[in-house]
């Protein structure tokens, strides 16, 4: 091997090898040299006050404006061996390694394995492919069409790249039960937490670890076994077990045709009339009736249940001399997510 080819193999090293505070360190000499040069050739001009490093990245860039440029023989020849050839790598040297960081960002988002900074979010966790992506696409709608628009997350463990990078965060883990690589996805700081899992029994120890790290969260959890969700309810009465209700919905439609339709528009934001709530925010009490009245003829939706004390205390078709309290929530179908009620 040559000296010449051993000089390149350490220049080659040195230059992938190097840290952003050398990069900094190569900029300072240049830029010192540089300008020493121009002075001692002569070009008080271009050394003079702020003119010089507006000069030198014009020069180094290549764009050259020519506003100020070299007046001495000994100055052009200065820019033009020393100036310019150096300060053009260094200026390709900056720009390639601020691509290559911003790409590295960027992938390391896409992958899952940057932290997300994210508070009063959705987060989703568990992969079930095709099933997984519509629930975030009908999150998404719902978010959009909700007064207070809350980030989504998914959380997964599954070997799989961000579905969608440019509208939700991504975070990859290898156990749903790891404090520190749960806390990537701001468990902490969840608004609500939506847990559905292949397993029942992933499900359950999810739920359990979440309602631990975030005790004030709404939690959501999927069980094909409505005997887990029972069993994980009594222990921890902060989660909603959501059961599977397809074999209802078999039953149902064999009796009454229609029935599945009905109930998938019911829950699908993007067809016809959907189901909503609204927390019930006036100073004083009021009859069912005249909020059923109020909501069918100023918003044409239809009231259809309350909840007086959290989810479990869900009274479908209330009396219509029913007294709404203040806080209460009100369920209701309509054409979109009603924003703004004057409850006067």
């Amino acid at each position: 091997m040559t000296s010449f080819d051993r000089l390149r193999k350490v220049l080659v090293k040195y230059f992938i090898d190097l840290r952003w505070h050398s990069i900094f360190i190569a900029i300072a000499i240049y830029m010192s040299a540089s300008w020493i040069l121009l002075e001692l050739c002569g070009e008080t001009s271009i050394t003079r006050d702020s003119n010089f490093f507006y000069w030198i990245m014009v020069t180094a860039s290549t764009v050259g404006y020519g506003d100020f440029s070299p007046a001495t023989p000994q100055g052009k020849y200065a820019t033009a061996l020393f100036v310019i050839p150096f300060g053009l790598s260094l200026f390709g040297l900056v720009i390639g390694r601020i691509a290559s960081f911003v790409s590295y960002q960027w992938r390391k988002g896409v992958q899952g394995l940057k932290a997300l900074n994210y508070e009063n979010h959705i987060l989703v966790i568990g992969w079930n492919g095709n099933r997984t992506l519509q629930l975030i696409r009908l999150l998404l709608k719902e978010t959009q069409d909700h007064s207070e628009i809350k980030n989504i997350a998914l959380c997964v463990k599954a070997d799989i790249e961000n579905p969608l990078p440019d509208k939700i965060g991504f975070v990859k883990t290898s156990s749903f039960s790891s404090e520190v690589e749960m806390r990537r996805a701001s468990i902490n700081h969840a608004a609500c937490i939506i847990i559905d899992n292949p397993e029942d029994d992933m499900t359950m120890t999810t739920a359990l670890f979440c309602s631990q790290q975030n005790p004030d969260a709404h939690i959501i959890a999927y069980f094909k076994d409505e005997q887990l969700g029972a069993l994980l309810k009594s222990h921890c009465p902060n989660i909603e077990s959501m059961p599977s209700v397809a074999v209802e919905m078999l039953a149902k439609s064999a009796m009454d045709p229609g029935s599945g339709l009905l109930h998938q528009q019911l829950l699908d934001s993007n067809k016809g009339m959907t189901q909503y709530s609204i927390n019930y925010t006036a100073t004083a009490a009021t009859p069912f009736e005249n909020l059923f009245n109020k909501f069918k003829q100023q918003y044409r939706a239809t009231l259809i249940g309350i909840s007086t004390k959290g989810p479990d205390s869900l009274e479908l078709n209330p009396e219509l001399n029913k007294i709404i309290e203040p806080g209460n929530t009100l369920f209701y179908i309509a054409a979109q997510r009603i924003k703004h009620i004057d409850w006067s």
